[in-house]
C-alpha cells in the first residue's frame, strides 16, 4: 500500500556570499524541502512571484539591500507578510538582534549555525506556515459558502415578494389582511437589502467590489430615502426631517451604494427612535457652504470633506465603548430599547462604502439626547 506524499516546501535562502549559502543548502537538505539560494536582496524581492517560499533564511550583511530592508520590505507587503523569516547573522549583539525583530523578523539565528538547531527552527517555521495556510485555506472556503448560500436565497426571496404584491394588487383582502400582507412585504424588503449587504460584504472582503462611478446628487438620493422611509416613520409615530443645502459642486461616487448607506442610517435611526421624536437627516457640503444654522455635525467632523451626510435620532445614545465597534460586522452590540444584542452588518455595509469611496463614517451623541452617525466622502 503507497501513500501520497506531502508536497515539498520551499526554503529560499538569501546570502550575498556562495559558500554560505551553499552550506545553508546542505544544512537543509532533505526529501519535503526544497532550497534555493538567492545571491542578493533586490533579486529576492524581484523574484517572489515566481520563488514563493515557505520559509526565509536572510543573511544581514549584504551590499545591494541588507537584511534589515529586505525583512521591512517583505514584512509590509501583504502578500508575503505571513512568511516567516529567520535571520541568520555573524552579528550577535543586543542591539542587532533587537533591530532584527523590529524589521519584523520570527526568528534570530547567529553564524556558525549547527545542523541540528537550524533543521529545528526551520521545521518550526514551517509548521507555523502550514498552520497559516490551511486557515487561510478554511476561510476562503467559508467565504465562498457563505456567498453561495446567500445567493442561492435571493431568488425564492424575490419569488415569494412578487407574489405579496400579486396577491395585494388584487384587491380583494379586508383591510386589516391587507395591512398584514404590507408588514409582510415590508420584513420581506428587508431581508432583500440584508442579503444584499452580505453579497457587498463578502465581495468587499475578497477585493472584487468596483464602484461605477458617476456624478452624485445627494438631493435625489435624500429625496428618494424620505419617499421610502416617510410612511414608515409615520406609522411609528417619528418625524422624519430633512436639513440640506443646495450642492455647491459635483462629487463623482457610485450612486446605488450611497443611496443604500443613507437607506441603512436612516432604518437604523427608525429602529431605535422612540414614537413622538423626530430623525433628522443633515447634509452638508463643507468646501462650499458653511453648515446649516442650528445643526452641527458629530464632534471629529473632517473640515474638507466634499459632502457630510449625518442621520440624528432622538434614542438613548450610543454607549461610547460601542462607538467603534458598532461598524464591525462581527461584533454585536447591546442597545438597551431592544433588551438584546445587535449585529451590526448595516453599519459595516456603510463603513465599508465610505472607505472605498476614500471616506469615513463615525458616531457620536447629541447633546441632549440621542446618536449621531455621519458618513463623510
Amino acid at each position: 500500500m503507497t501513500t501520497a506524499q506531502s508536497p515539498q516546501k520551499r526554503v529560499l535562502i538569501i546570502d550575498d556570499e556562495t559558500g554560505s549559502g551553499d552550506a545553508l543548502r546542505v544544512q537543509l537538505q532533505a526529501d519535503d524541502i526544497d532550497v534555493v539560494h538567492v545571491a542578493s536582496g533586490r533579486e529576492a524581492i524581484q523574484r517572489m512571484p515566481e520563488l514563493v517560499p515557505d520559509v526565509i533564511l536572510l543573511d544581514l550583511l549584504m551590499p545591494d539591500l541588507d537584511g534589515f530592508e529586505v525583512c521591512r520590505i517583505l514584512k509590509q507587503s501583504p502578500t508575503y507578510r505571513h512568511i516567516p523569516v529567520i535571520l541568520v547573522t555573524a552579528l550577535d549583539s543586543v542591539q542587532d538582534r533587537v533591530r532584527g525583530l523590529e524589521s519584523g523578523a520570527d526568528e534570530f539565528l547567529t553564524k556558525p549555525v549547527s545542523r541540528m538547531e537550524l533543521q529545528a527552527r526551520v521545521r518550526t517555521m514551517l509548521r507555523i506556515k502550514i498552520q497559516y495556510d490551511e486557515l487561510e485555506r478554511l476561510l476562503e472556503l467559508r467565504q465562498a459558502l457563505s456567498y453561495m448560500i446567500v445567493h442561492d436565497l435571493r431568488n425564492p426571496l424575490a419569488a415569494v415578494m412578487l407574489y405579496m404584491q400579486l396577491l395585494k394588487r388584487k384587491g380583494a383582502l379586508p383591510p386589516d389582511q391587507v395591512r398584514y400582507l404590507d408588514l409582510a412585504i415590508s420584513e420581506s424588503q428587508k431581508m432583500s437589502n440584508f442579503l444584499d449587504d452580505m453579497l457587498m460584504l463578502a465581495k468587499m472582503e475578497r477585493g472584487k467590489l468596483s464602484l461605477s462611478r458617476s456624478p452624485l446628487f445627494i438631493e435625489r438620493i435624500i429625496n428618494q430615502v424620505r419617499d421610502k422611509f416617510g410612511p414608515l416613520a409615520e406609522a411609528q409615530g417619528v418625524t422624519l426631517h430633512i436639513a440640506t443645502t443646495d450642492q455647491p459642486y459635483p462629487i463623482m461616487g457610485d450612486v446605488t451604494l450611497m443611496q443604500r448607506v443613507v437607506e441603512n442610517l436612516v432604518a437604523n435611526a427608525l429602529k431605535f427612535a422612540p414614537p413622538q421624536t423626530t430623525v433628522t437627516v443633515l447634509v452638508e457640503f463643507p468646501k462650499g457652504k458653511e453648515a446649516l444654522p442650528g445643526n452641527g455635525a458629530a464632534a471629529g467632523a473632517t473640515p474638507n470633506a466634499l459632502v457630510r451626510i449625518s442621520v440624528q435620532d432622538q434614542g438613548r445614545g450610543i454607549p461610547p465603548d460601542d462607538m467603534v465597534r458598532m461598524f464591525d460586522q462581527y461584533e454585536a452590540v447591546f442597545m438597551k430599547e431592544h433588551g438584546k444584542s445587535e449585529l451590526g452588518l448595516e453599519l459595516a455595509f456603510c463603513r465599508m462604502i465610505a472607505e472605498a469611496h476614500g471616506g469615513r463614517i463615525f458616531a457620536g451623541n447629541n447633546p441632549d439626547r440621542g446618536a449621531i452617525i455621519t458618513v463623510e466622502i
